[in-house]
């Protein structure tokens, strides 16, 4: 016992205790067995073979000795004896844990993909967590993101190595929304164990999450290969084709997911998001009501009947989603989602109080699940004032691109962004793409190799060569969005307000579109949604109100320091004159005026937000004074914006003396 604690701290310690022994008592096998993992250990795995051999040849079932075999075997550089001892090992005991994990390495190693993801899936069903994480996972558990990655990194300093661990970390840096990071602790992982299933998984959401749906697809088929029924992989899979090949395929693969897991709600709920997305609205309600019959708390359901706006929930709906939040058992995200569904039934019925209790009690639950810090904003905006100024401009004249292929839409959620979209999409010269996420990828890119560098200061440091390779590689990776090709596209990622100096130095022509709502309707919007992901300013009220003064004081300052260069529309002006609106802002984009615009209704493009629905219908003026029924909840809100309610919409960005 005292020679097999000394293995892994001191293994020619426990080397000479192994060789006392045996010459004390020659032929002791667990004493022999010692010293053969012993010298392996020291680096001489001919003599482990050697005492192996003998061994196995009197003890033939043994599992662990099997195991130990194929251990010396491979350090020998015998891969395909390696693999017969390590097959033998977990033949004799399916329950050996590290047999199953060496066999997966082995595995890998000589390039069968397929059985060494098989073999580590078993490994891991047998395996526990490392007892060093468990503090971490309790605080992770509670969110308690700072003390948890405190925990881990003790731990990685005594194994640097553990994938679950460095699987954590990348946890902690997706709830911090540091994608960059995530991804990169995720590759670290998979670099360590290629077949950890549950991190190639979340890689392949990650870069769907991001639009990177090619680089997705083989992580997504590769676990598919060893699991081909698994929902979940089948519902992504699913996902990323409808964006690479279109809806046809994507549907195909689910109609076969629901068939091989009809009792399975998930698989019903995702069907009928590509549904909704391909303008199949009958049948998508269709599956989500399929979705609750089979699991009454499948809150994700009711959520995605609500976001149809279209759908009014019945006395029985209603009385069904209360019953379920009345249970203990209703929690996570089911219970936020009924929340914010049952607010939104409510709404209908025009029960404003009780309306507004349940996107408040939905809110703060999702709120919950984030730190205090999640959406500090303000400094990033006074940086980027700081570094973006008349005089950076003015050094550097139409630097970047010639080309004025994209039309930017940024702006807050909810603000007519999809319906801006949507028009100018039905231009003939103009694609439609979705919200692309490669001037954010770009940004964060430049950080990468630049020791403290930080963004957006970073930017002043590239020359004129460097910004026009940046303009020339977002043309590159947005190519892909682009199969109609046109001569224009629109780039809806409404955060690039954050990014408009890179995006003026990259491309000086190209169009710079704010969609701008009034800040009490836009606020409030945003709060009785609940967003796939993201967002999470969105789920208190002077938060919400912080974020957007800073957006609108972003937005003032490059309406002082780029005159001109940035065309708002209003929507509430969109909705009352849409002509008018729209010829000024065909006018601003160069392009001329075709009605057919106007008939967005009709055009059939997949639409990918949560708008998706009221962009296939004629233009409503209903839900543009909607805030108001929900006015005397909205102080805080109201607080946290100042003057930019009442200034609404003639000085519809923040004063030069404004402020918190």
């Amino acid at each position: 016992m005292r020679a097999a604690l000394l293995l892994d701290s001191d293994p020619a310690a426990a080397a000479r205790e192994a060789a006392a022994i045996l010459a004390a008592s020659p032929g002791h096998s667990e004493a022999s067995l010692l010293l053969a993992s012993a010298c392996r250990r020291l680096g001489d795995a001919q003599a482990a073979t050697a005492i192996l051999a003998s061994l196995s040849a009197a003890h033939p079932d043994s599992a662990l000795l099997q195991l130990e075999t194929g251990r010396a075997l491979a350090a020998a550089g015998r891969s395909g004896e390696a693999l017969t001892a390590l097959r033998r090992a977990v033949a004799l005991d399916a329950g050996l844990t590290d047999a199953w994990r060496d066999l997966a390495e082995q595995l890998f190693a000589v390039a069968d993909t397929l059985e060494g993801d098989r073999a580590y899936s078993r490994y891991l069903r047998l395996a526990r967590n490392p007892p060093g994480l468990a503090d971490a996972a309790a605080a992770l558990a509670d969110n308690r993101l700072t003390s948890a990655e405190a925990e881990i990194r003790q731990f990685l300093q005594q194994s640097p190595d553990e994938p679950v661990a460095i699987r954590m970390l990348a946890e902690i840096a997706l709830r911090r929304l540091d994608e960059v990071e995530a991804e990169r602790l995720l590759r670290r992982c998979l670099e360590l164990a290629p077949g950890f299933a549950a991190a190639r998984f979340e890689l392949a959401q990650l870069q769907y999450a991001l639009h990177r749906n090619a680089e997705a697809l083989p992580h997504l088929e590769r676990l598919l290969a060893a699991e081909p029924g698994n929902i979940e992989y089948l519902a992504q899979k699913a996902q990323v084709l409808r964006l690479l090949t279109g809806g046809r395929e994507a549907l195909d693969l689910m109609e076969r997911a629901v068939a091989e897991h009809p009792g399975d709600d998930r698989g019903w709920v995702l069907y009928g998001h590509l549904l909704r997305e391909v303008g199949e609205q009958p049948r998508a309600i269709e599956m989500y009501r399929r979705a609750i019959a089979l699991r009454p708390a499948c809150g994700r359901a009711y959520a995605a009947l609500a976001n149809l706006k279209t759908v009014r929930f019945s006395a029985a709906d209603r009385a069904a989603m209360q019953e379920q939040l009345t249970l203990e058992a209703t929690r996570g995200i089911d219970r936020i989602n009924l929340e914010f569904a049952l607010g939104k039934a409510l709404e209908d019925q025009r029960e404003f109080a009780a309306s507004f209790e349940h996107y408040a009690r939905g809110n703060s639950l999702q709120r919950a699940g984030f730190g205090p810090d999640a959406v500090a904003e303000t400094v990033e905006v006074q940086r980027s004032k700081e570094v973006f100024t008349a005089d950076f401009f003015a050094t550097r004249p139409a630097w970047g691109s010639e080309r004025a292929d994209p039309i930017f839409v940024v702006g807050m959620p909810r603000s007519g962004s999809t319906l801006l979209e949507q028009m100018l999409a039905s231009h003939s010269q103009v694609e439609g793409t979705r919200e692309l996420t490669d001037v954010p990828a770009l940004a964060f890119e430049l950080c990468r190799g630049r020791g403290d560098a930080k963004y957006p200061e970073v930017v002043g440091t590239l020359d004129r060569e460097q910004i026009a390779a940046l303009a020339q590689r977002y043309l590159g990776r947005t190519e892909r969005y682009r199969p109609l090709g046109k001569a224009r596209f629109v780039d809806k990622m409404l955060g690039n307000f954050a990014h408009i100096g890179l995006i003026q130095l990259m491309f000086p022509r190209a169009a710079i579109i704010d969609a701008r709502r009034h800040p009490l309707g836009c606020g409030f919007s945003c709060y009785k949604q609940l967003f796939a992901r993201g967002l999470l300013y969105s789920y208190d009220l002077k938060e919400l109100g912080e974020f957007y003064r800073d957006y609108a004081a972003l937005m003032e300052h490059f309406a002082e320091v780029l005159p001109g260069r940035v065309h708002r529309v209003h929507y509430e002006q969109l909705i009352a004159d849409p002509e008018a609106e729209l010829r000024r802002l065909l006018d601003y984009c160069g392009l001329p005026y075709e009605a057919r615009c106007l008939r967005f209704y009709e055009n059939p493009r997949t639409v990918n937000t949560i708008s998706s629905e009221q962009v296939r219908q004629p233009l409503y003026s209903e839900s543009v004074e909607q805030w108001r029924n929900y006015e005397p909840w909205l102080g805080p809100l109201r607080q946290a914006l100042g003057d930019l309610v009442e200034r609404y919409p003639a000085g519809a960005d923040v004063s030069p003396h404004g402020g918190h």
